[in-house]
């Protein structure tokens, strides 16, 4: 689903990734048409620009992600300010992409979002992770689940955005094993998504490299 005020952006975006062999199942132009038809179309994907007019792309962005927990949203906005960022994943964006990307970018970062990893535009992924370091308390290791040295090198990994391939490659073990890591890991931390599993490993200082 596209999210955009400007009709011309919005059939582009929409009519470049049809032509790509994505089912675009619906387009609208404000927050409140896109918290509505979400709710009927249930999308796998959002495009949501923030830039919406009387309500915001954050709200729309809220609302959807609260009361859809299958439907991932993909910020897609002309601005880079780090405010911008950072309030569209407090909100519960999974990512977020300039207007500058290329279309090649954009097709990534939709099949991306969609298997479940977080996305950004180079550069702003670092600050995410900054922010969610400023703001985490220091965990209690007692009460944090066991997890093993594989599954721990893993979820580092994971809240580095690297995709379940790369790190295969990275560590030297087939894509099947990273997978089963990642549903272990999981089942563990009694999460859904590996969204909300780098979020877990920046809350808990997961994502540093042992010897850094």
């Amino acid at each position: 689903m596209v999210v955009d005020d400007h009709p011309m952006w919005r059939d582009g975006v929409a009519r470049d990734l049809t032509e790509r062999g994505f089912d675009v199942r619906a387009t609208a132009a404000d927050a409140e048409s896109a918290v509505r038809i979400a709710r009927a179309v249930r999308p796998d994907v959002v495009l949501m620009d923030l830039n919406l007019g009387e309500s915001t792309g954050v709200d729309a962005t809220l609302r959807i992600t609260g009361e859809l927990p299958n439907t991932r949203v993909l910020v897609l906005s002309a601005s880079g300010e780090h405010g911008d960022v950072l309030e569209a994943v407090k909100a519960g964006a999974s990512g977020y992409l300039v207007k500058s990307a290329s279309v090649a970018e954009l097709v990534e970062a939709v099949i991306r979002t969609a298997a479940g990893d977080a996305v950004f535009t180079p550069g702003l992924a670092g600050l995410v992770l900054g922010e969610y370091r400023r703001m985490a308390a220091t965990p209690d290791d007692d009460q944090l689940p066991r997890l093993t040295e594989r599954e721990t090198e893993v979820l580092r990994l994971v809240a580095k955005g690297l995709t379940a391939r790369q790190i295969a490659s990275r560590l030297v073990i087939s894509h099947r094993t990273v997978e089963n890591h990642v549903q272990s890991t999981l089942r563990k931390l009694q999460l859904h998504n590996r969204v909300e599993l780098a979020r877990y490993a920046i809350e808990h200082g997961l994502d540093r490299d042992p010897d850094a």
